[in-house]
């Protein structure tokens, strides 16, 4: 069967509040980032896509042609210090496209309407992100094993999937061995043999259909997402049978939030008093103002 199919006889999330404020579900594009000395990038190609206890992060300069060892994308369990109120990420050396970490700072996050703003705690940028999925299915699905079905051996592989209604992420770490390769090289120096292992990493994104609009993996640029070949194991997880290398792999993953049809956040609450402010001001302040994504 087909994963929408699978989801058909599975019961919705009974409690989707995770470590994490709900305001950070959904689907988020970069519209910019300013750093400390000045200069802002608004071209960059950044989505952030956010399931109740892990992130989906993809980085390109353009949507093709990005050189391969300058690609970024990861998977990493979300992480929140209420105390602190920093948002942070756990992203295993095999959960990252690249062979370091490139943003090594938490995150520190305030929501305005549709948009989150993320300070770095040093002062060295700030991040206006905004929401891009408005309502509709609400999936995330963590892989958890991984099996070469012809040697019976279980790998150490790494990613996910998450649905905000038509947007989508996926995400898919590479094999072992090549992890292992990637791990030991200069990524700037590769060769032709080495490029084609560091972007066998795969982290694509749907915008507005099931086709692979932008992607670290270019074999798999709009490429359709493949949901066919799932089976249900129990309540909280699915298997789903792919080939990867040519050989047979039983992927599981869990459920890690299911709603089908939930409602992300594009407003956020102010007081009365500023309220009445903004009406009484709308002719001015309201003028040239449009909902921007």
């Amino acid at each position: 069967m087909n994963l929408f199919q699978a989801l058909e006889q599975l019961p919705p999330s009974q409690h989707i509040s995770g470590c994490i404020p709900n305001y950070l579900y959904g689907a988020f594009r970069r519209k910019s980032i300013t750093f400390f000395n000045g200069l802002t990038d608004e071209k960059t190609i950044v989505y952030w896509f956010q399931s109740r206890s892990f992130t989906i992060d993809l980085r390109l300069k353009k949507r093709i042609g990005t050189p391969i060892h300058e690609r970024q994308g990861w998977i990493g369990n979300t992480e929140w210090d209420a105390t602190q109120q920093l948002l942070s990420w756990q992203v295993h050396p095999y959960s990252n496209y690249q062979n370091h970490v490139q943003w090594p700072e938490p995150a520190k996050l305030h929501a305005i309407g549709n948009s989150i703003l993320e300070f770095s705690p040093s002062n060295v940028y700030v991040e206006d992100w905004r929401q891009q999925a408005r309502e509709g299915l609400f999936l995330g699905l963590r892989l958890k094993s991984v099996l070469n079905v012809e040697t019976d051996q279980l790998l150490q592989m790494d990613g996910g999937l998450i649905i905000c209604g038509h947007q989508m992420a996926f995400a898919l770490s590479r094999l072992p061995e090549d992890q292992q390769t990637v791990s030991t090289i200069d990524m700037q120096t590769a060769s032709s043999i080495e490029n084609a292992v560091i972007e066998s990493f795969e982290v694509s994104i749907a915008l507005g259909g099931r086709h692979k609009h932008y992607s670290t993996t270019s074999a798999q640029q709009d490429q359709p997402f493949n949901f066919e070949s799932f089976k249900i194991i129990d309540e909280s997880h699915l298997m789903q049978s792919i080939l990867i290398g040519g050989y047979e792999h039983q992927l599981v993953f869990e459920v890690d939030v299911y709603v089908p049809d939930y409602v992300f956040q594009h407003t956020t609450d102010t007081t009365m008093q500023s309220a009445d402010w903004l009406l009484n001001e709308k002719q001015h302040l309201m003028h040239h103002a449009v909902e921007c994504l």
